[in-house]
């Protein structure tokens, strides 16, 4: 079954192939709002940044897509996303080529996934397959609540009794008396249905032929991986149906709340070939990436270890206050002291006609507040390196600049891709400095 491929921000006529037998299940997925998906009590759709309110471009308000008569209409989102027979790919508009590189080399560096080569099947089947990939990620962010416990209704059969006694099990088992007593009891376990689902989850993902090696990607997912293994004494292969259907409500524990998205995530692993719940044909699913946040997430890991300080301006955290006896901040997306301040566009910025008038002054107070000569954006672009044009400023002074980093390189394999943007980091941070 073909995929329908499209990218962000792009208008895209569809042909009579992808309308014809795919129109009822486009019109679906494009009615919600994202943040209207994600409040379904079953909704099984994955979104970047987890916390919607961490997005400056607020994708909560934001569709998919929309669909005007055959033209389907994209924002700023990208990933994958399918509902019943229907799969779709939204790539990134700075791509190359069939394979999108670039939005999986950002993946790459902004999970820590290790990743040497993409694995396409003929069918592209496989794009779904990269929910694989951020298993690590999800699950070393749970584990750092501790192992998921919940109370769980255990039957015995011993001499030390704790429990409410089974008078009419104990009679069958008992009879003679030996010394044991039938007795149930509750038992705030390790061993539950959720650490159930992420032991099958391990277990499928080490069957893979493509991508077992990601749970020995570092020590904090190996020891994740055996403190699941431990815990879950009682995992039979044969069961993984059964527990799937017991994982179908989402976790509400107030104190675990990371194990919700892992949750998530295996169950749609493991239900890989359909990708949805329960036998809704109208469920919505797949994983979505919201591409200014992604974007800033990946010059962040490069940009830390030039000593530049990204304060969490999403979520509030870092930044200075404009005012000296006030409360309120301002957040660059990257700064070093006394010298620059940068702010991450994932837009195409290639001449100063482009910059938005709210972004250039946004920059100038930057500038004023954390008391700097120089400003920038920092953009991707196509096909060239070694891009960056500078304007000075009137008034105070000081120099204001775009510069562009080049993502669009013809390579023959992920690879070879990812030793060309490694390059083109290089660039960027001489750039800058």
């Amino acid at each position: 079954m073909a995929i329908i491929t499209t990218e962000d921000n792009r208008r895209k006529t569809l042909t009579s192939e992808e309308a014809k037998g795919h129109l009822d299940h486009l019109k679906w997925m494009a009615k919600p709002t994202i943040a209207q998906l994600c409040s379904s009590e079953l909704q099984n759709l994955l979104i970047f940044p987890p916390s919607l309110r961490e997005s400056e471009d607020k994708i909560g308000n934001e569709h998919i897509f929309t669909l005007e008569d055959h033209v389907l209409v994209t924002g700023n989102v990208m990933g994958f996303v399918g509902c019943g027979d229907t799969k779709m790919q939204i790539r990134s508009r700075f791509a190359d080529g069939e394979d999108d590189y670039f939005l999986h080399y950002m993946l790459q560096k902004v999970f820590s996934i290790n990743l040497f080569d993409l694995k396409h099947s003929s069918d592209k089947e496989s794009i779904f397959d990269f929910l694989i990939y951020l298993f690590p990620t999800f699950l070393k962010r749970a584990m750092r609540q501790g192992l998921y416990k919940e109370y769980q209704t255990r039957r015995y059969n011993d001499a030390n009794v704790k429990g409410r006694i089974d008078v009419g099990r104990h009679i069958r088992q008992n009879i003679p008396f030996v010394g044991k007593v039938a007795y149930t009891t509750r038992e705030y376990a390790t061993d539950n249905h959720v650490t159930q689902l992420i032991r099958h989850t391990i277990e499928y993902i080490a069957g893979h032929p493509f991508c077992g090696n990601i749970l020995n990607n570092d020590d904090e997912t190996r020891d994740a991986v055996g403190l699941i293994n431990l815990a879950t004494g009682t995992y039979n292969k044969n069961d993984r149906r059964q527990i799937i259907h017991q994982n179908l409500r989402p976790v509400h524990h107030p104190y675990f709340n990371e194990y919700r998205g892992l949750q998530k995530l295996c169950l749609q692993i493991l239900r890989h070939e359909e990708i949805k719940y329960g036998h809704d044909e109208d469920e919505i699913y797949g994983v979505l990436f919201d591409g200014a946040w992604l974007w800033e997430e990946y010059l962040n890991t490069f940009l830390k270890e030039k000593g530049y300080k990204h304060p969490q301006n999403r979520i509030g955290k870092g930044g200075r206050r404009i005012f000296t006896d006030g409360y309120e901040k301002v957040m660059p997306d990257f700064y070093r002291e006394h010298e620059i301040v940068l702010d991450a566009k994932y837009k195409g910025y290639k001449e100063w006609s482009h910059v938005q008038r709210d972004d250039r002054f946004q920059l100038i107070s930057y500038m004023h507040i954390y008391d700097v000569g120089r400003s920038g954006f920092v953009v991707p672009v196509k096909g060239t390196s070694d891009f960056s044009l500078s304007r000075t400023l009137n008034g105070r002074g000081g120099t204001m600049s775009i510069y562009g980093m080049n993502v669009e390189h013809d390579c023959t394999s992920y690879l070879e891709y990812a030793e060309r943007m490694m390059a083109e980091e290089n660039i960027l941070v001489e750039q800058v400095q």
